[in-house]
Order: structure tokens, then sequence, then C-alpha cells
């Protein structure tokens, strides 16, 4: 008993200390990061200036209270975040996130405190409840040209040579003859390769002669359009997958699937069209209940990028949401240029298949088998799906018992093409923006809709929590969760695409 005591205790006391060590490295490292997106600030204003002879602008800066008069772009009502957003054909009212332009640091909040103890303005009556954030307003009124940090690819820019202003969509399936339609939408930092290398070649014949397979590609991201004066709202989103999907393939009623912040862009258009939706099934959906009295954005925001360097994808989302300038460095260095770094894998990885029999499971030995020339040819002339005889090497598996593995590429691929600013008003927009809307939503799912939910979520998750799952479950009691072990954020899809096949096709022949 006294061993079983000391035990507990001392797991507790390195829980304890690891904790606290976590925090202080924590601490200290986003202290020099915050005084690094400070200095990248001042750079990329710079070189904006020097390349595209014009300032441009960032959200580094709070929302300012003043009216402009004339043009009258207002920015929140009442504490509201909202926007009048101009374009050439359209006058919209948009919901944007606060979280976009108040992210409170160190360094934003000591320069603060020293601009206004050095420069004391004097105070002027306000009398309007508006309020506005200088960027946008800049944004709505420079001239849109691209940036020069984008990628300027054929595959990132191929919607600039399409007269039609709609979404890119990989359709599978009987064009006339389809018996029942599914929508697929993936999260963010992704696109619909995600659907069409893992689960369209893994549906049996059936499905495949009888459902139209529809993965689509959200604003922003893939192959569809990056307009550079969007703000990538809800809005946005969700009237672009309805007119590029639903009204241009003339869906009736249709499946979801939806994964991470597609499952936020499901439901808000399960909201819109209740007696449509026939399934939803929803993978690590991002739903965190906010508390009474929390704003719900900042909340959102913290639970997601909680400025912590463990776990490393917790500190992979908080560089990605805290950081407008070091995240614009990375889509730099790796979007921009994902041609050579796709080159350099596929460099790697193209050429063979390493594979070991069950029995060498302990020792070094690896075999090699190289592509024969037809599958190689065909994989280099784009037509094939891949380089190598993907029947001979499954019965090969089977008869010897052999595993294999591969990187896969198409994950860099989906990871590279979209342009910071798509990635950056998308994760603020919709992920934290919708913070509030999301108990609705899910009510009008529970009271609403007939259909059938169901929800899996990666056991081993450590971007979207379980509890998130168990969460709308509380909120749509029919909802069936399912938690796969040993499984991630990714992986909950990657590496059982067929399994997640078969368990898809359950759901919708119920």
């Amino acid at each position: 008993m006294d061993v079983k005591l000391n035990t507990i205790r001392l797991v507790w006391v390195l829980s304890l200390a690891g904790e606290i060590l976590n925090n202080a490295v924590s601490f200290a490292v986003f202290c020099v990061l915050d005084f690094v997106d400070f200095i990248l600030c001042f750079v990329y204003k710079a070189i904006d200036f020097w390349i595209e002879s014009q300032w441009k602008p960032c959200y580094c800066s709070s929302a300012k209270q003043h009216i402009i008069e004339g043009d009258n772009i207002l920015v929140s009502e009442d504490c509201e975040p909202k926007i009048v957003c101009l374009t050439s054909t359209k006058l919209q009212l948009e919901d944007i996130s606060d979280t976009l332009y108040s992210r409170p640091s160190i360094v934003a909040q000591l320069s603060k405190f020293i601009v206004n103890y050095l420069y004391k303005t004097k105070k002027t009556t306000v009398t309007s409840t508006f309020t506005i954030d200088s960027t946008i307003v800049e944004m709505l009124r420079g001239n849109v040209v691209p940036r020069w940090s984008d990628c300027d690819c054929k595959i990132c820019n191929s919607w600039t040579s399409s007269s039609k202003d709609t979404l890119f969509v990989k359709a599978e399936g009987p064009k006339d003859k389809a018996r029942e339609d599914v929508l697929f939408i993936h999260g963010l930092i992704s696109s619909s390769v995600f659907w069409t290398e893992t689960l369209f070649p893994n549906f049996s014949t059936t499905v495949k002669s009888t459902y139209r397979l529809l993965a689509v590609d959200i604003l922003g991201f893939g192959r569809s359009p990056k307009p550079t004066d969007s703000l990538y709202t809800l809005r946005e989103h969700v009237e672009m997958i309805e007119k590029s999907v639903l009204e241009a393939y003339q869906v009736k009623s249709f499946h979801i699937v939806a994964h991470s912040l597609g499952c936020i862009l499901a439901l808000a258009i399960a909201v819109k069209q209740p007696g449509s939706i026939k399934s939803l099934t929803l993978l690590a959906p991002p739903y965190f209940p906010v508390p009474k009295g929390e704003p719900a954005t900042q909340y959102i925001m913290r639970r997601i990028a909680p400025r912590r360097v463990w776990p490393v994808m917790a500190f992979g989302a908080s560089i990605a949401c805290w950081y407008e300038h070091i995240s614009r460095t990375f889509c730099l260095v790796i979007c921009k240029n994902h041609r050579f770094w796709e080159f350099i894998i596929k460099f790697i990885t193209r050429n063979r298949i390493s594979f070991y029999n069950k029995k060498y499971k302990n020792t070094n030995k690896e075999k090699t088998m190289k592509p024969n020339e037809k599958t190689k040819q065909e994989y280099l002339s784009g037509k094939g799906e891949n380089w190598w005889n993907e029947t001979f090497v499954s019965q090969l598996l089977d008869e010897n018992k052999i595993q294999y593995s591969r990187i896969r590429t198409y994950l860099l691929e989906s990871f590279c093409c979209h342009t910071h600013n798509a990635g950056w008003h998308t994760f603020h927009n919709i992920i934290c923006g919708t913070a509030g809307k999301l108990d609705s939503y899910l009510d009008t799912v529970c009271n609403q809709l007939k259909c059938e939910v169901a929800i899996f979520h990666g056991g081993d998750d450590e971007v979207i929590p379980v509890e998130c799952s168990y969460n709308v479950q509380r909120r749509i009691p029919r909802a069936q969760v399912k938690v796969v072990e040993n499984k991630d954020h990714i992986t909950i899809v990657v590496g059982r695409q067929k399994a997640f096949a078969k368990e898809l096709e359950k759901i919708w022949q119920r």
C-alpha cells in the first residue's frame, strides 16, 4: 500500500513539475515570439511598400473609434463585430471576429502603454456607437492586387483563368442517374484531396454506381478562388458552397461528411437547408461550450491556441492563430515554394516502395521494389493515380503478409495550396467568429432536423480534444459518437480509409 501511495505521489509531483516547466518555458518562448512578430510587422510593411508601392494593412493595431464621413465604412455596432463589405458588385454586412485585431501580447500592451503615456490625446465627444478597424478600411478602399508573398503557380491560380466565380469541385459517380448525393467538406489548411485520395478509391462498386460524390475545395484553399479582398466570413464560405455545389449540380437532398473546421460549415448549411439533409457525419467537430460571462471569440481562441509549447500541435496552432506576421513568413517559405517541397518529397519517395516481411520485423533487412515502366510513365504524365501497380502490390502483401509504408505527398500538396490571407481570416472568422452561433446551430439540428448524426473522433487528437465530440452529443442526444483509439486529427481518416469508407456506407444506407 505504501509503495502504491508513494508511486501516486511521485506521479503527481512529476506532473505538477512538468506543468510548471511547460508554463515557464511557454512564457519565455511566446515573449520572444511577441517581439519577433512585432519586428516582422515593420519588415513586411517596408517590403510591401518597396515591391507593391503601397502600404499594406495588418491587424497589429486595435480597433479605433471614429466614423469616416462620406463612404461610411463601419465596423462593429454596440461592440458587435460587423463590417460593411464593399466590392465591385455588392454591399454586404459581414460578421467578423474580434480576434483578428484583439490578440493581446506583452509587447503590444507595453508599446500601447508607452504610446499612451508619451502622447496623451485630448478627449473628444463621440456620439456614435459605431467603431471601425482601420485595417479593414484600408483593405476595402485600397487597390486589390495579388500579394508578392503568395504562390503564382497554375494550380494555386487556376481560378483566375476561368470566367466562372465558383469553387473547385471533384465529382465522381453517375451524372444523370445518381440515387443520392454526398457533399464532402475538408478542414482548415487542407483541400478536397483529403477525401479524393483516401475515401473515393475505397468505396464499394455499389456506392460508386449509385451515389454522386462531391468533394469541394472551400474558398481560399486548393484549386478554388483565393480573392485578396475577401474576409473569408461564414456567409462567403456557405454561399460559395451553395452556388458551386448545390446549385451547379442541382442537388436537392444530400448527405454531408465534414472534417474539423468543415463541421462548422456543415452545420451552417444544415441550418439553412434543414429539409435537404439526409445524414450528417462530423469528424473532430471544434465545439467548445462558452462559459457564461466569457467573451466567446477570445475563449475559443485560447482553447484552440493556448500559447503553450507543449503539446506540439498546440504550439503550432498558437503560432498560426496569434502571430499574423510569423504565420505569413511560414506561408512565404512553405506555401509560396510548395512546388519545390513537393519535388523534394516526390524525388525521395516516388522511385521505390519500402516494405518488409513480418518475420524481419526486428531486423534491419529491407527489400525494394521498383515500379514497372508503364505505371511510372502514367504517373509522370499525370494519368495514373499512383506510379506503382497497386493491384499487384496488394496481392503481394496479402500473400506474404508484408507491411509497407509510403509518404503521402497529397497531404503536403493540400497543406500548402492556400494563401496567408485565406488561412488567417478563415481561422479567425470561422473557428473563433462562430463561437456564439454554434449553440443555436446545434439546437436547430436537434429540434428541426430528423436526419442521423454520426460523430467520429481520434482518441489521440491533440488539435481538437475528444471532449468536443461529447459536447456536441450533449446538444444533440441522438448523435452517435465513436472514438477511434490510437488515431489523431489526420489519421482518423488517413490510414483507415477502407474501414471509414465502409462505416460511411452503412450510415448512408440506413
